[in-house]
């Protein structure tokens, strides 16, 4: 069954710290399969490292909006931020993409509330039940509670935003995922849901301020 982690971060995140040869040596070693690049407010890096790994990779984008956050998998134009929730979900469908919801409930990471996935449940394709670096603010039973009564497919992902932040929390599906096959995999589909390295938690803040550092 091959491993597909549905939700990181490259270095082309203002967070962000993967690189991509780092993503190359990762599906090279066979801890992963597939990976989908859902870097915040653009597709650059997926795009261009798609060009080379081909389906191995996903075009995704985490996309701000006035609710919360919200990805687009299986992209091929980057959407516009700070729309609402319900014209982004219409635009990542407009292209044929999947509507993904990381981190449901959070606040602390600008997880859509009860009200704004209620405004979208008909265009929502995937729920994030396990979140990776969901420690302080885990809110995945809720998520579980909602996919179930809603009837929505459920993965979980790493929302890895550094090297050691990815391989110990994916789904595995029976077969290399498509758009039009990912959501029915993931009915079929097993979550691995281990802990990563706890530094694994910084790398958002610590990108950031390397970042800043670098520009200086």
């Amino acid at each position: 069954m091959p491993n597909v982690d549905l939700h990181t971060h490259s270095i082309a995140s203002p967070d962000g710290g993967i690189r991509l040869e780092q993503y190359v040596d990762v599906l090279e070693s066979g801890l992963l399969d597939c990976l989908a690049i859902t870097d915040h407010d653009t597709i650059s890096a997926a795009l261009e490292l798609h060009q080379t790994l081909g389906d191995r990779i996903i075009v995704g984008e985490e996309i701000t909006t006035a609710e919360g956050e919200i990805i687009g998998l299986f992209l091929k134009e980057p959407v516009q931020p700070k729309l609402s929730v319900k014209e982004t979900a219409k635009a990542i469908k407009a292209q044929g993409g999947l509507v993904y919801i990381p981190h449901p409930f959070e606040t602390v990471r600008k997880g859509l509330d009860e009200f704004s996935l209620a405004a979208i449940r008909d265009l929502i394709d995937i729920i994030e039940v396990h979140n990776g670096r969901a420690v302080f603010q885990n809110k995945g039973s809720q998520a579980v509670a909602w996919a179930k009564v809603h009837h929505k497919a459920a993965c979980a992902s790493s929302d890895a935003h550094g090297m050691k932040g990815l391989g110990t929390t994916y789904t595995s599906i029976p077969e290399m995922p498509t758009a039009d096959t990912l959501v029915a995999q993931l009915g079929h589909g097993r979550l691995t849901t281990g802990k990563p390295p706890l530094i694994t938690l910084l790398y958002p803040k610590a990108n950031r301020l390397k970042k800043r550092r670098n520009k200086q």
